[in-house]
C-alpha cells in the first residue's frame, strides 16, 4: 500500500499574530516612503515654527536632566536604626490588623493590643518599626517627615477616601518617601469581571497619584482575624529586600521616634500642683545626626524644650547580623533570633531603662532561683520599702523608729537605749516574780495532795490505831508494876 503524502504547513490568515505581522509589514513600507521623500524634498520635513521647536527641545532636556542626582553621601551607621513603616489610611480599612498580621509573620508572635510603635527583627542586617498613623493633619505631617515607607491602605469596597489624598499632599511636600498601596476587603466584592475591573481601576488611579508602576497589593480573605498568609508573604519579602532613599533633610536633622516614655517628675509636687514642670524621660533610637545635650527639642503636639541630658543605652532588640560567622551559613533566622520590642504594648518581655533593666517573666516556665529573684527585686514596691525601713531622729541616739510602730493608726512611744535596758531588767524581774509565784503554787499543790493522802490512809486504818493504843496502854501498866516492885 502507497503511504499518503504528509500535508503541507498552512499559512495563517487571521488572528493576533497575522495582524501583528501585517502592522509591522505596513510601518516597514512607510518608513520606506517617508525615507524616499525626505530625499527627494528636505525642505517638506523641516520644522516651520522655531520657536515652538526650541520650547519643545528644552522642555524635553530638562525632562532629562531632572532625573539626574547628585551623588548624596550616606550618614547612616555601621548598624543602621530600625526603619520606621508607617501604616496610613482611613478609619475601618484595616490598619491595626496588617500590623498584627506583619508581627505574626516575622516573629511568630500574637499581638493582641498594638499600642506605640512595634520593633521587629525582619533579616540579618535589618529591623522595622511599625506603628499606626491617626487621622489628623498634624499626625500625618510629622509621619511624612520621618517614615522611610508608608503602606497606604485602601478599602477596595468603598474607593480613595479623603484621608488618603490629603497624606499623599502632604508626602509630596516632605520629599515623598517610598509608598506601597495596600487594597483590603477585597473579598467583599463580587468574584469574577467586577472584581477584575475594580482592581484595574484601582491601580491606574493610584498610579496617577504616585507615580506608574507604584506597586499595589491584594488582601483577599482573614482567617482567625488575621490576614491571608500568602498575602501578607508576599507584603513581607517586599518590605524585607526594599531600599529607602536617602533624604538631605533627614541627614542633616537628629530626630527620635519614641518608645516609652517615663514621668520622672516628683511625685509630692505633681500631688500639690498639677500643671507644675514635669521632668520626663524619652527613650527611642536616634536617627538623622548627632543630638547634643542642651539643644532645643520640638516635641510633638507639646511644643519646643531643651534637652537636660542625653544618655546611650543598650540595643534592647540588636539585630543578628552582629555574629556574621553564625549568619552567613544560614538564609534564615533561628526563632531566638525574631525579636519584638514594644514596649507600649507590653511586648518584648524587656525594657532598658537609665539605671534599670526589668524583666518580664513567664509564670508558666521553669523558675529557678534567679528568676524569683529577680522578681523579688523588680515586685518589691516603694511602699514595701518604707514599711521595713528603719530611721534615727537624732545622729547620735540609739533608738530607731520603724514603721511596725504606727500599725492601726495606734502611735507608739519612741523607744531609746536606756529605756530599752530598764526595759529589759523589768522584763527579768517580772519573769523572777512569776517564777516564785509559780514555785509558791507547786508547793501548795503538793502540801494539798499529801493531806489528802493522810486522811485517806486514816480512813483506812481507823480500828486499826484503836486495838493499838489499847495495847500500848498495858504494856505501860506492866511497866509501872515492874518499877515499882524493883524500888
Amino acid at each position: 500500500m502507497e503511504e499518503d503524502p504528509q500535508k503541507g504547513h498552512r499559512k495563517r490568515k487571521s488572528g493576533a499574530k497575522v495582524n501583528k505581522k501585517k502592522k509591522r509589514k505596513l510601518q516597514d513600507d512607510e518608513s520606506a516612503i517617508t525615507d524616499d521623500a525626505r530625499k527627494r524634498n528636505p525642505k517638506a520635513f523641516s520644522f516651520q515654527a522655531v520657536n515652538k521647536t526650541s520650547r519643545i527641545v528644552h522642555r524635553a532636556l530638562d525632562k532629562q536632566t531632572r532625573k539626574h542626582h547628585v551623588p548624596e553621601v550616606d550618614r547612616t551607621p555601621l548598624e543602621p536604626p530600625p526603619s520606621l513603616v508607617a501604616v496610613v489610611g482611613p478609619p475601618k480599612c484595616g490598619k491595626t490588623t496588617l500590623i498584627r498580621s506583619l508581627v505574626k509573620h516575622y516573629t511568630k508572635q500574637n499581638v493582641n493590643q498594638v499600642k506605640g510603635p512595634l520593633t521587629v527583627v525582619t533579616g540579618k542586617n535589618r529591623r522595622c518599626t511599625f506603628f499606626e498613623c491617626p487621622n489628623d493633619i498634624s499626625s500625618m505631617i510629622d509621619v511624612a517627615k520621618v517614615a522611610d515607607l508608608v503602606l497606604l491602605m485602601v478599602d477596595a469596597n468603598f474607593g480613595f477616601e479623603m484621608e488618603i489624598f490629603e497624606f499623599l499632599n502632604i508626602a509630596q511636600a516632605h520629599g515623598l518617601p517610598r509608598i506601597m498601596g495596600v487594597l483590603t476587603h477585597i473579598d467583599m466584592l463580587k468574584v469574577g469581571k467586577s472584581l477584575n475591573r475594580t482592581k484595574r481601576t484601582l491601580k491606574h488611579r493610584f498610579w496617577t497619584e504616585v507615580h506608574n508602576g507604584a506597586k499595589l497589593f491584594y488582601l483577599s480573605s482573614m482567617s482567625f482575624d488575621l490576614y491571608n498568609k500568602r498575602d501578607v508573604l508576599n507584603l513581607a519579602r517586599f518590605i524585607s529586600v526594599m531600599k529607602f532613599k536617602v533624604l538631605s533633610w533627614r541627614g542633616d536633622h537628629p530626630y527620635v521616634m519614641v518608645d516609652r516614655v517615663e514621668d520622672l517628675s516628683d511625685p509630692a509636687e505633681v500631688q500639690a500642683n498639677s500643671k507644675c514642670d514635669r521632668k520626663v524621660a524619652l527613650y527611642g533610637w536616634l536617627r538623622g545626626s548627632n543630638l547634643l545635650s542642651g539643644a532645643t527639642v520640638h516635641v510633638c503636639g507639646v511644643g519646643d524644650h531643651v534637652i537636660s541630658e542625653v544618655a546611650l543605652l543598650p540595643d534592647p532588640c540588636p539585630p543578628p547580623g552582629k555574629d556574621k560567622e553564625k549568619t552567613t551559613k544560614r538564609r534564615t533566622l533561628n526563632e531566638k533570633e525574631r525579636l519584638i520590642y514594644g514596649p507600649m504594648a507590653g511586648v518584648g518581655g524587656l525594657i532598658y531603662d537609665k539605671d534599670a533593666i526589668y524583666i518580664q517573666t513567664n509564670e508558666r516556665q521553669k523558675r529557678n532561683e534567679g528568676d524569683d529573684l529577680i522578681e523579688e527585686l523588680s515586685t518589691k514596691t516603694l511602699n514595701d520599702k518604707l514599711t521595713t525601713a528603719e530611721f534615727s531622729l537624732f545622729s547620735g541616739s540609739t533608738g530607731t523608729i520603724k514603721n511596725d510602730d504606727y500599725n492601726d493608726g495606734q502611735r507608739r512611744k519612741m523607744v531609746f537605749g536606756d529605756e530599752g535596758d530598764s526595759d529589759a531588767e523589768s522584763e527579768d524581774d517580772n519573769e523572777d516574780e512569776n517564777e516564785q509565784e509559780g514555785d509558791d503554787t507547786d508547793e501548795e499543790v503538793e502540801d494539798e495532795e499529801n493531806e489528802d493522802f493522810e486522811d485517806s490512809q486514816d480512813d483506812e486504818g481507823f480500828e486499826d490505831d484503836d486495838a493499838g493504843e489499847d495495847e500500848d496502854e498495858e504494856i505501860s501498866s506492866e511497866e509501872d508494876m515492874v518499877v515499882g516492885a524493883a524500888r
